[in-house]
C-alpha cells in the first residue's frame, strides 16, 4: 500500500503543474519554457524511479540505526511528533546549507538550481545523489531515538511541502512569512541576484535562516538559475558536469591534501574555466533550434508514456516480476536520456530509440508469452535491422525536418 500512495503522487503533481501552467497562461504571463520544463520533468522522473529501489533501503537503514544505536526510545505522541518535525527540518537546513558551501555536496545539489525558470516543475529537480546525501544527515534521527516508522511519515510530508513553494503565482502570505518557508522565501533561494545568493536554506520553517543569519526578504524580482548557466538540456550533462569539473580539478594536483581541499572548499573557489575545457569533450552544442509542433509533440508523448509507465511500475511493484521491473526501469532511463538528447539534437538519439526497442522485447515476452507476440517482435527487429540506414534518415527528417542532421 505504501508504494501505491507514492504512485498516486505522480498524477496529483502533474495535475497541479498543468493547473499552474493554465493559470499563468490565463494571466498572460510566460513562466514556462518548453525545453526547461521537459528537462525538469526528466530529472524528477529519474529520482522517482530510483525511489522504487531505495525507499526500502533507507527504511532499513533508519530501523537498523534505531535498533542498534538509538540513544532514547521515543514513543509516538503529540510532543514527539512536533519534535521530530522540528529536528528533521533543522537537519535539512544544515544539509541544504552545506550543499551550497561544500564543493562535493554542491555537485550533488546543483541540478536543483539549473533551471532559469521558477514553477512547480522545478520542484522535480531532485536527484538520487541528493536523496542519498541527505539520508546521511537524517540518519541522526534514529540514533536520537525516533522510530523508522515515524521518520518515514515525517519525511513523506517533508518531501511534499516544498513542491508548493516552487511557484511565482503566489505572492507574500502575510503572517505566515514569519513562520513558514513561503514561495516568496524560496524564490529568493533560487535567485542568482548577488543580494540573494546563499540565502533562505530552510525547507518548512523559515526560523532557521533567521536564527543562523541566512535570511533575505524578497524585495525585487529574482533572476533564476546558476550564476554561470550551463546552457544545456542534456540529462547526463546536467547531472554530471560539476562532478566532472571537480574530478578534473583534483587530477591537476598530486597532493591528497589539495584534492581534499578542492572537494571541501566553497564552490566559488573552483576555477570557472574548467567547464569551458570540458564542454568540447562531453557536450556538443547544436546551432539549430527546432520548435515545430511535431517535434514538441513527440517529446510530450514520450514523457507522457514514461509517466504512465512509472505509475504502473510503482503501483504494481509488489506483483510485477523482477525482470519486468528491471527492464521497464532501463527503458524509462533510456527515454529520459533520449529526450535530453533530442532537445540537444544529437544524432545518436536513433541508437537510443533502437536500444529502447530491444529492451522492450523481454518485457513483452514476459507479459505476453505467446508465439504471435514473439514472432511479431522478431519480424519488427529484423525489418529495422535490414533497413537501419534508411529508417534512421527518415527518422531525422521527420523529427528535425532534415535528413543529414549532424
Amino acid at each position: 500500500m505504501h508504494t501505491k500512495y507514492l504512485a498516486y503522487a505522480i498524477p496529483l503533481f502533474v495535475l497541479l503543474m498543468v493547473i499552474e501552467f493554465w493559470i499563468t497562461k490565463k494571466q498572460g504571463r510566460k513562466l514556462h519554457n518548453f525545453q526547461d520544463t521537459i528537462a525538469n520533468l526528466n530529472v524528477g522522473i529519474a529520482e522517482r524511479l530510483t525511489d522504487c529501489f531505495t525507499v526500502g533501503i533507507f527504511y532499513f537503514v533508519y530501523d537498523f540505526l534505531n535498533q542498534h544505536l538509538g540513544i532514547f526510545n521515543i514513543q509516538s505522541g503529540v510532543i514527539s511528533w512536533v519534535a521530530l518535525f522540528l529536528v528533521t527540518d533543522l537537519l535539512w537546513y544544515w544539509y541544504h546549507r552545506l550543499g551550497h558551501e561544500v564543493n562535493i555536496l554542491w555537485g550533488l545539489h546543483i541540478v536543483h538550481h539549473q533551471s532559469e525558470e521558477f514553477n512547480f516543475t522545478v520542484s522535480a529537480r531532485i536527484t538520487i545523489f541528493q536523496a542519498i546525501a541527505r539520508t546521511f544527515f537524517w540518519s541522526l534521527l534514529p540514533i536520537i531515538g525516533f522510530s523508522a516508522d515515524m521518520i518515514t511519515v515525517v519525511l513523506l510530508v517533508h518531501g511534499i511541502y516544498p513542491f508548493f513553494t516552487h511557484t511565482r503565482t503566489v505572492g507574500k502570505l502575510g503572517f505566515l512569512e514569519y513562520i513558514l518557508v513561503t514561495p516568496s522565501h524560496h524564490r529568493v533561494h533560487h535567485a542568482c541576484n548577488e543580494q540573494y545568493l546563499d540565502k533562505n536554506y530552510s525547507d518548512m520553517f523559515i526560523i532557521w535562516d533567521k536564527i543562523f543569519g541566512t535570511f533575505a526578504e524578497e524585495v525585487e524580482e529574482p533572476v533564476y538559475g546558476l550564476t554561470k548557466p550551463i546552457k544545456s538540456y542534456s540529462f547526463l550533462w546536467q547531472h554530471f558536469h560539476y562532478l566532472l569539473e571537480l574530478l578534473y580539478a583534483c587530477k591537476q594536483t598530486p597532493s591528497l591534501k589539495e584534492k581534499l581541499r578542492i572537494l571541501l572548499s566553497k564552490p566559488e573557489t573552483l576555477d570557472p574555466n574548467i567547464r569551458e575545457l570540458l564542454e568540447p569533450k562531453f557536450l556538443v552544442q547544436s546551432a539549430n533550434e527546432v520548435s515545430s509542433t511535431r517535434f514538441r509533440n513527440y517529446i510530450v508523448i514520450q514523457i507522457s508514456v514514461v509517466l504512465i509507465s512509472l505509475f504502473y511500475l510503482i503501483y504494481n511493484q509488489e506483483q510485477l516480476p523482477t525482470l519486468v521491473q528491471v527492464f521497464t526501469s532501463l527503458i524509462i532511463l533510456v527515454t529520459l536520456v533520449n529526450c535530453g538528447a533530442i532537445l540537444e539534437q544529437r544524432r545518436w538519439v536513433f541508437y537510443l530509440e533502437y536500444s529502447r526497442l530491444l529492451l522492450f522485447i523481454p518485457i513483452s515476452i514476459s507479459l505476453f508469452p505467446n508465439m504471435i507476440n514473439q514472432t511479431s517482435l522478431i519480424i519488427l527487429v529484423t525489418f529495422i535491422s535490414l533497413f537501419f540506414k534508411t529508417i534512421k534518415e527518415q527518422y531525422f527528417k521527420i523529427l528535425y525536418g532534415i535528413s543529414n542532421h549532424s
